[in-house]
């Protein structure tokens, strides 16, 4: 049987998705610390914005290992990996305000790179799986709580840390190690492989059999990583800046990921009917617009345009993941990890370059230069192959 026939045949698992979907949540409540900590970490470490930078980029290093992970998930069952993924996460992340110096810190990111990676491989595919014909819809689901996480998680960090101080909020890390325990109990019996051994497909052939999709897809996440980079990760840092209040950060950066929740709950489901490549070519002519509109305006107008930059930007993520998902062929987790490898790595090397440009000319300028960055990546959009037909 076919992969196509087989999803026309997948009912839409709406539980199993939903559980999916909360675990991305508290995952990644714990992997969204980093940002909004970011300016005490400065300080107390006395860090450069390169340096700072280089934290987000050590923290995304392990994505070089998600094409291997991804050729894993596609003969045997992963299932500890997202079990101990929650755990394994918020552990690390809740350290990191005891990292004594900037080397531990350093440590601190990269375990948790390791677990974020042998989370997000797998579970986008077991999505894909789960949710039949309406890839888009599932892949909105899970980023959902991914992106929820990413507006929660903020104000948690700060709230934490204005409770128990930048070294003393570790113990928050027992709702990940009880969300590992629930998940053991719910997902211990269940089957992750996702195909048949006779179905292997090498790395190289993987990315033969996708390049149509891949290649294109490059471009587009260098660009949108620009922009995507010089909001998430420096922020928190620009507001500060301006006002000398962190929570005014941790504010602004919660409404940047709120009305990603929004986006990405629309996108996904909007592309099922509308098509990916036109929905993604709509939402990354729109995002640039909104990050220049970001940084020339103020007031109420800069609060509008930040919503916007948080819609467009994030939205693209679901989008991307069914798109990817509906070219893999027979093997998905692989295809995945290698998309997954690829954003992780755009974002990195982005971040540390914003770092550099922030540095020379101040975070103003590294917003102007994202946004015009991101305008060079949509005529790739166009050579994104179209819908498949049934």
């Amino acid at each position: 049987m076919s992969e196509r026939t087989l999803k026309k045949q997948t009912p839409f698992h709406a539980a199993e998705i939903l559980l999916l979907s909360f675990t991305h949540f508290v995952h990644d409540v714990y992997s969204s610390f980093l940002a909004p900590l970011l300016p005490l970490l400065l300080e107390k470490l006395s860090m450069s914005l390169t340096q700072a930078g280089f934290l987000s980029a050590v923290m995304q290093l392990p994505a070089l290992m998600n094409p291997f992970i991804g050729m894993l998930a596609d003969r045997i069952s992963l299932r500890y990996f997202v079990i101990l993924a929650p755990m394994m996460t918020a552990i690390p992340m809740s350290l990191i305000g005891m990292a004594p110096t900037y080397s531990v810190l350093l440590l601190l990111l990269f375990a948790a790179g390791i677990s974020v990676a042998m989370f997000h491989v797998p579970a986008p595919v077991m999505i894909a799986r789960m949710a039949g014909q309406r890839t888009g819809r599932g892949m909105s689901f899970f980023m959902t709580g991914g992106e929820l996480a990413r507006t929660v998680g903020p104000l948690t960090a700060v709230g934490a840390v204005s409770l128990f101080g930048l070294e003393g909020f570790w113990p928050i890390m027992l709702v990940g190690v009880a969300t590992s325990g629930v998940l053991f109990w719910k997902l211990r019996k269940v089957d992750l492989a996702f195909h048949n051994k006779k179905h292997n497909t090498s790395l190289a052939k993987t990315v033969k059999n996708t390049r149509h999709v891949l290649v294109p897809l490059i471009f587009i996440l260098l660009a949108r990583s620009f922009m995507h980079g010089s909001l998430t990760a420096f922020l928190p840092t620009f507001i500060q800046s301006q006002t000398g209040n962190i929570w005014q950060g941790g504010i602004a950066l919660a409404l940047f990921e709120a009305a990603g929740v929004v986006g990405v709950l629309t996108a996904g489901s909007l592309s099922d009917t509308l098509g990916r490549r036109r929905t993604l070519l709509i939402l990354l002519v729109g995002a640039p617009l909104f990050v220049l509109l970001f940084v020339f305006s103020g007031g109420c107008v800069r609060l509008l345009s930040l919503l916007g930059c948080g819609f467009m930007l994030l939205s693209t993520t679901p989008v991307m993941l069914a798109l990817v998902q509906e070219h893999a062929g027979d093997s998905p987790a692989t295809a995945n990890g290698i998309f997954m490898m690829i954003a992780f790595l755009a974002r990195s090397s982005a971040v540390i370059l914003i770092g550099l440009i922030a540095d020379w000319g101040g975070l103003q300028t590294a917003y102007l230069a994202s946004a015009v960055i991101g305008l060079a990546g949509i005529p790739f959009i166009l050579m994104l192959p179209g819908r498949i037909k049934s």
